[in-house]
């Protein structure tokens, strides 16, 4: 079982840079989307099978638009903490009444992604009704991006990135770091994807989870600094034609065990969620028949990713609200 994932890990196009901190980073996202793709129903699979490039690829497409697209950024976390004690399980679930308590500008400054996940389900499901295959595949790839997201636990504190406590880091560590070194020894096979009887419950009970878990993410990063001299946490490795200071690989592999599997077990539930969501919009949306659908994007859509893709990559990085660093 662990060969076959080797051998989705080697297929996902990697992307090993120096960037912003980003939820699972490239690596992460692009192999969760085509992790899930493999959760699906026979009805399902055989078209999200012929686009999986595609859901791989464009995996990452709202994290490239983030820092450029006016209200993008808040879609990827939610900084529960600034809602006082509890306020995981207290916060209104839908959208209008979360702004009628808080206002949006406060809401957006703070992270809305489980509502965002809610809000992209039902676009999907549209999709499927409507028998759109451009935005059946546009609202897939961006909708595993958000769910994932939501399943990353410094992605629910505003100490997101360790700043707060003098762990300024410990984002990338966390997220993109122990996948990329570490991931091929991970089980992250999760079963058949099961229907969502209650969407907004189950992206809400993800939230609730990840920030279950940022008490350990923290602590346990500091436990183990305590047993390495600087020189000896941090490193230099040449990727592509950059030399970047990294978290040396000893650190790393004390901190993952220190961490005894929980990003193993948290990517594997990344994968099954992202899975689960695709499948109950499927059928919410009639489960139409796939194979009488244009079994590619238009060259129209191509043509739009390929623009978006050159828009954003050549508008310069700004600072947006949020999860920044």
């Amino acid at each position: 079982m662990r060969k076959y994932v080797l051998l989705l890990l080697f297929s996902v196009p990697l992307l090993f840079i120096a960037r912003q901190a980003q939820a699972w980073g490239f690596f992460g996202h692009r192999l969760l989307n085509r992790l899930a793709v493999y959760t699906l129903p026979p009805a399902m699979i055989g078209f999200y099978k012929a686009n999986i490039e595609y859901l791989t690829v464009n995996a990452t497409r709202p994290d490239s638009r983030r820092t450029v697209v006016p209200g993008e950024a808040p879609k990827h976390f939610l900084d529960v903490d600034r809602y006082g004690d509890s306020a995981a399980y207290k916060l209104p679930r839908k959208y209008a009444d979360a702004v009628a308590r808080y206002g949006e500008d406060s809401l957006l400054r703070h992270g809305i992604v489980p509502w965002n996940v809610v809000s992209m389900k039902n676009q999907l499901t549209a999709a499927f009704k409507a028998k759109d295959t451009n935005r059946i595949l546009s609202l897939s790839a961006d909708l595993g991006h958000y769910v994932a997201d939501a399943c990353v636990p410094l992605h629910t504190t505003r100490n997101y990135n360790g700043q707060l406590s003098g762990q300024r880091g410990i984002h990338g560590l966390w997220e993109s770091r122990l996948p990329e070194l570490l991931s091929t020894d991970y089980d992250l096979f999760t079963g058949k994807a099961q229907y969502i009887e209650r969407p907004s419950d189950a992206i809400w009970a993800a939230v609730i989870r990840s920030h279950a878990a940022v008490d350990s993410v923290l602590r346990f990063e500091k436990e183990v600094t305590t047993q390495f001299p600087e020189d000896q946490k941090f490193g230099y490795e040449q990727r592509g034609s950059q030399t970047v200071r990294a978290y040396s690989r000893e650190f790393s592999k004390a901190y993952h065990t220190k961490l005894n599997g929980q990003v193993e077990r948290q990517m594997r539930y990344a994968a099954a969620l992202i899975g689960d969501f695709w499948f109950t919009c499927w059928v919410d949306g009639g489960s139409p028949d796939l194979r009488q659908l244009q079994s590619r994007p238009s060259d129209k859509e191509q043509q739009r990713l390929a623009s978006e893709a050159k828009e954003t990559a050549g508008t310069p990085v700004v600072s947006a609200p949020g999860h920044d660093e």
